[in-house]
This record gives C-alpha cells, sequence and structure tokens, in this order.
C-alpha cells in the first residue's frame, strides 16, 4: 500500500492498513483512486472535504506547531523505568496545570498505550495531522482552591498504530527514521506547554533521527525560541537505577547530549529502594545512590531518588482478580467468604495517581525542571 505525506509518495508497513492523505491538491484524485480501502482502516480519517481545503501554508507550518517545550527522556540502559518516569513526569506537569504531550518512539516495544490504559485505542487522522490519543482532558476547578488547575495530557505511540497489540515490529534502521519524521511532522499537538518524548534504549538509529530532526524544527536557545515562536529543546532527563551496570550505560548517554548540544535538566534514580505499600516507609533492599554519584562525577542535576511504587504499579498494571491465577487448580479454603470485587474506579488516570507514593517524588521534580526551564526563558 502506498500513501500521501505532503506530497511525497512513500511505501507503507503491512502492518497499518491506512491511507495518509495530507495533499490538499491531489486529494479529489486520491479519494478515486483509494476509496475502495476505507472499510479496511482500522483509524478515523479520509475526509476528503477538509483535505481539500487544507492549505499549502497549513502543511509547511505544522510540524510542532503550538508545542512550546520538547524534553526527552533518555537512558543508555534498558529496563530502568524509562517509560513510566516519563508518564509520571507527564502526570504531574498536568497537575501543576501544563498541557502535556506524550511521544512514545520506543517503536519495537511501544509500553505508552498500556501505561495509560487506552490500548484499544485508535489514531484519528484530520486536516491538522494525526490527533494524539487524549489521556485526561483539561479542568479548572470550579471553586477557589490551592490547587492550580490541571492541563491536559496526550499521547501519541506506535502502539495505537498496530491492527494486534501483539504485532512485532521488525524494521531496519532507514523504516525507523522515516517513522520518527513522520511522528515529528505529522502529529497535530495544538497548545501543547511540554512534549516528553519516551525513547528506546542506547543510542542508536532511533536517537541520531530524533536528535537530527528536533536540532532542525527547534532551537534550545530559550530567547531565539521566544523571538521566533518555534519549540525550544528544553533538554533531556537521564533515568538510571543504582547499579553500576546501569549508571556506566547512562554516562554513554549523557556524553551523547554532549555531542549533540542537547541540555541535560537532570538525572533521577529509579527503582531506588521499595516503599511499603502501607506505610510509604522506603527499604533500601538493594543498593542505591549510584545515580546522585554519577551525576555529582558528571557535573549534572541530581533531581532525586524514586523508590519501587506497589500503589503505581497497581495503577497502571491493575490488580489480579480471582481466576487470573496461572495455577487454574488452587484450592480456596472451604468456608470463608470470597471477596466481594472492588467497584471499578472510573476516576482519570491523574486523579487516581495523587495516591501514589511516588506522585510527592515527581510533583518536586516537575516543580524543579518548571523552575529551571521557565526560569531560563524568564532570564532571556
Amino acid at each position: 500500500m502506498y500513501f500521501v505525506a505532503f506530497g511525497i509518495l512513500r511505501s507503507a508497513s503491512s502492518l497499518f492498513d491506512f491511507l495518509l492523505v495530507c495533499n490538499p491538491y491531489s486529494a479529489p484524485a486520491l479519494e478515486v483512486r483509494y476509496r475502495p480501502v476505507e472499510p479496511l482502516l482500522p483509524i478515523s480519517i479520509l475526509d476528503f472535504t477538509l483535505l481539500s481545503k487544507f492549505s499549502r501554508d497549513s502543511c509547511a507550518n505544522m510540524p510542532l506547531t503550538g508545542v512550546k517545550n520538547v524534553v526527552l527522556v533518555l537512558s543508555g540502559k534498558g529496563g530502568v523505568g524509562k517509560s513510566s518516569v516519563t508518564l509520571q513526569l507527564a502526570l504531574a506537569l498536568s497537575l501543576q496545570g501544563k498541557s502535556v504531550g506524550i511521544l512514545d518512539i520506543d517503536l519495537t516495544g511501544p509500553s505508552m498505550p498500556r501505561l495509560v490504559g487506552l490500548e484499544d485505542a485508535k489514531i484519528t487522522q484530520a486536516p491538522g495531522g494525526w490527533m494524539p490519543v487524549p489521556v485526561h482532558s483539561a479542568e479548572t476547578p470550579e471553586t477557589e482552591s490551592t490547587q492550580p488547575s490541571r492541563g491536559s495530557l496526550r499521547c501519541m505511540s506506535l502502539g495505537f498504530l498496530l491492527r494486534d497489540r501483539g504485532d512485532a515490529v521488525i524494521w531496519r534502521g532507514p523504516k525507523k527514521t522515516a517513522m520518527i519524521r513522520q511522528f515529528l511532522s505529522d502529529v497535530f499537538w495544538g497548545e501543547t506547554d511540554y512534549l516528553l518524548i519516551d525513547t528506546p534504549p542506547g543510542t542508536s538509529d532511533e536517537h541520531i533521527a530524533l536528535a537530527e530532526q528536533l536540532l532542525t524544527l527547534s532551537t534550545v536557545d530559550a530567547a531565539a525560541a521566544a523571538q521566533s515562536g518555534v519549540p525550544r529543546l528544553a533538554g533531556a532527563v537521564l533515568v538510571t537505577t543504582p547499579q553500576a551496570v546501569a549508571t556506566s550505560d547512562v554516562r554513554k548517554e549523557a556524553n551523547f547530549c554532549v555531542k549533540t548540544n542537547i541540555p541535560v535538566l537532570g538525572v533521577i534514580e529509579n527503582m531506588s529502594g521499595y516503599a511499603c505499600p502501607c506505610c510509604g516507609e522506603v527499604s533500601n533492599l538493594f543498593s542505591s545512590g549510584g545515580g546522585q554519584v554519577m551525576a555529582q562525577e558528571l557535573s549534572l542535576s541530581f533531581l532525586g531518588s524514586v523508590p519501587i511504587d506497589v500503589k503505581f504499579g497497581e495503577l497502571v498494571e491493575g490488580k489480579l482478580e480471582r481466576g487470573d491465577s496461572d495455577d487454574e487448580d488452587e484450592d480456596f479454603p472451604k468456608g470463608e467468604p470470597e471477596e466481594t470485587p472492588a467497584e471499578p474506579d472510573h476516576r482519570p488516570l491523574v486523579e487516581r495517581y495523587r495516591e501514589t507514593w511516588s506522585y510527592p517524588r515527581f510533583e518536586g521534580f516537575a516543580q524543579a525542571l518548571l523552575g529551571r526551564i521557565e526560569g531560563q526563558v524568564a532570564t532571556a
């Protein structure tokens, strides 16, 4: 199958049965040619009337239009919790009243749809580009409150484009590079204060393509961003665990940031201890402090440490109910009343997140990042 993006004909993977049309001048012809495949599309697109009215100026100005600040979440090591840190930073920033977007470019292992609980959501195509999946909307307190208004949160991930969540994405470097460029040019974020980009581990093709595109579409200079209206590449947050095997790889990621002129906003030490689900007391079952030592040696800001939080795990994974056990023949004691299933909690993810032990820590991280990023803007 082929699709047109800004007048450039490209081939699409067989994993995707969708047609992307962004060229207003050829839309009527494409409507006739590709209309028969419309019933196969898993996403809501093909409004050719609107596409025909889509102006050339809109196409030219679309990449990251409305995005004010871009923050990367990086780590040279896999399994350190970049995705969970990205989500919690996004939720904490949202609770500070900021509109936030999450772009998941971990193409071979997109986990963000699962973390936000929207695995079945599909991307909508509009005249302005792909529309991110809304996680929650903005909300202003009806009465006077000490809490700030809540900003919106939206998410974009390759996981939303897969026909089945079990599909494997087996791509070589050029196709990954093309997909990242597509994400950075064809997603319509609208007015977004902070765009957090969740990255795969290492310094591979995805990172090179991301740095190349961001340094073209944005600027690291706060004054230039304020004057020109282009997005500001605010910097990167490095995530590590306390163990030396992780910090040694994260050092390489810090070196990558130096070579690509991406500022490092700070280091977060994840999985540093274990938070008791009852009282929140932190026990250091394994090593701790490795991330802080690494930050000091590299002269980087240390944002803080985050223990393993069972409440956050239950929030994004959901508790196992009886019948979900792998042992189907397990016998329960006779005479004991079965537990009444808990009422489903329909509150937005962001409101339930307030009840985790991790939230106060990430609230502090968010406030520190806001002070650093927006303080530089005020100075500029």
